[in-house]
């Protein structure tokens, strides 16, 4: 891990904004990015994975922080400046038409996936915002090749969309329960013991072909340890209101944890690249979490450089004939 062995303490002046100055970014009525997520880019680097060449998850303290100490006010704070700056460049988004954004959230049961989506994505105008959890597939989408539902899902031009759980199901659950690639129809020959490392190139290509159509693909593994996860459970049990998330299968599958670290490593080592990258997030601490899942949207946005369009000399004519047109009106 790169960031400051000494703890970080943030004051609470560095919650301050600061405007950004750059003439040529046409920002003038742009909220300001905060300071302190400029900052917090050494928070999200260690954490953001974009070869796979010696990768190893257990390399990631589930329970690590950088060494920053927020309270809890403090981390709400700082989240809610985060949140307000990415919905600013969410009409920016809209606005130029150019780009999509596309996130994808996996970990393990109650590894925080839903809560990170709400509270990072609580500013955003949710017009602009497709959220899909995808299932067990359907019996239209098993006559399908492993892509196709989550094609259909995919963000257009000026959106963001966000996959609860994604493509990449097809080589984590479905390898660790080999037994479900009967479900999906496939002809003998196509199911060789070369098919993960061939689903895994697919997926790489996949990301890279999106990549070029303009569709920024950020992908975050909530890296949520086994103990963090069984606490999570019996919270699950112990609370009325968290109980109906509770499953009898999601108890099943810790038998199989060790199996399901193997095929996350395998997945980040095959996929992670420059133009997608994988974060794996320590998930211990919800706080943490959700701030370098926001931090890291916020820099990917940034260096999008987004502005609005330029209303050319024709158009701010008619604009003018427009206006002088509503003022004669009584």
């Amino acid at each position: 891990m790169l960031c400051s062995p000494e703890p970080d303490r943030i004051q609470h002046s560095e919650f301050h904004d600061q405007r950004r100055t750059d003439p040529g970014n046409n920002s003038a009525n742009r909220m300001p990015t905060s300071s302190i997520f400029d900052r917090f880019e050494k928070y999200v680097q260690p954490f953001r994975i974009t070869s796979g060449k010696g990768f190893r998850l257990g390399n990631f303290d589930t329970k690590f922080t950088c060494g920053l100490q927020l309270g809890k006010a403090e981390a709400a704070e700082l989240l809610q400046r985060g949140t307000e700056w990415l919905a600013e460049e969410q009409n920016l988004l809209y606005a130029q038409d150019r780009w999509s954004l596309l996130l994808i959230f996996q970990g393990m049961d109650a590894a925080g996936k839903d809560s990170t989506i709400k509270h990072v994505m609580s500013g955003i105008n949710p017009q602009g915002v497709q959220v899909f959890s995808f299932k067990q597939p359907s019996i239209e989408e098993l006559s399908h090749d492993f892509l196709w539902r989550h094609v259909k899902c995919l963000p257009e031009r000026g959106r963001i969309g966000i996959f609860n759980r994604s493509y990449y199901e097809e080589v984590l659950i479905v390898r660790v329960h080999p037994d479900i690639l009967t479900r999906q129809k496939l002809p003998a020959s196509s199911v060789s013991k070369g098919i993960w490392t061939e689903r895994l190139g697919d997926i790489a290509r996949f990301e890279e072909y999106l990549t070029r159509q303009g569709t920024v693909i950020l992908k975050f593994f909530l890296n949520l340890s086994r103990g963090e996860q069984k606490k999570r459970f019996l919270e699950r049990l112990d609370r009325p209101e968290k109980r109906w998330k509770f499953s009898v299968s999601d108890v099943r599958e810790r038998r199989f944890w060790s199996d399901y670290m193997h095929v996350y490593q395998e997945a980040i080592r095959a996929t992670a690249s420059k133009h997608a990258p994988w974060f794996v997030v320590p998930a211990d601490n919800k706080w943490f979490t959700r701030l370098v899942v926001a931090a890291a949207i916020v820099g990917a946005v940034e260096e999008l450089r987004l502005a609005y369009p330029k209303v050319h000399r024709e158009r701010k004519k008619e604009l003018q004939t427009i206006r002088a047109a509503l003022a004669r009106e009584r």
